[in-house]
């Protein structure tokens, strides 16, 4: 009987915390890929975006393009990381994560519906990140749980 076996608790935890690990990065992936397009949508002036002079927080678009082009290269770059389960990589996943929901909210008036789009998938991949333990997903994600 597989639910009384004592590693069977742990081999489902791991995996979950795998499980969950995974779409942090992932959703990392996706946003970094989405804010990439979206800043240089931004930087090529596109007509997609909204111009509004009754803003609190008006900026130039060209300048918001650069900071969701950077933001999305190193958000890609550190779901790379999250894929080999390192500690750093959630680290700065989660800095990431909490920088591109600053950016979206100050850039609202532009692209008012994808902002919040990309603040709910920034929030999902912080909840990922967070949740997961250290002690449950210490391994790549490709090395199967129950084989050391």
């Amino acid at each position: 009987m597989a639910a009384t076996h004592p590693t069977h608790g742990r081999t489902a935890k791991r995996e979950w915390a795998v499980g969950v690990m995974a779409l942090g990065a992932v959703m990392l992936m996706i946003a970094g890929i989405l804010g990439i397009m979206r800043g240089i949508a931004a930087i090529a002036e596109d007509d997609v975006f909204l111009s509004t002079s009754d803003y609190v927080f008006e900026f130039d678009l060209t300048g918001w393009g650069w900071v969701h082009l950077i933001l999305g290269a190193v958000a890609v770059a550190v779901s790379i990381g999250l894929f080999q389960a390192s500690t750093w990589a959630r680290v700065a996943g989660v800095i990431i994560a909490g920088l591109v929901i600053i950016a979206n909210f100050l850039s609202l008036p532009y692209y008012p519906v994808w902002s919040v789009v990309m603040i709910a998938i920034s929030g999902l991949v912080i909840w990922a990140l967070c949740t997961v333990r250290k002690d449950d997903a210490w391994q790549p994600f490709e090395q199967p749980p129950g084989n050391p």
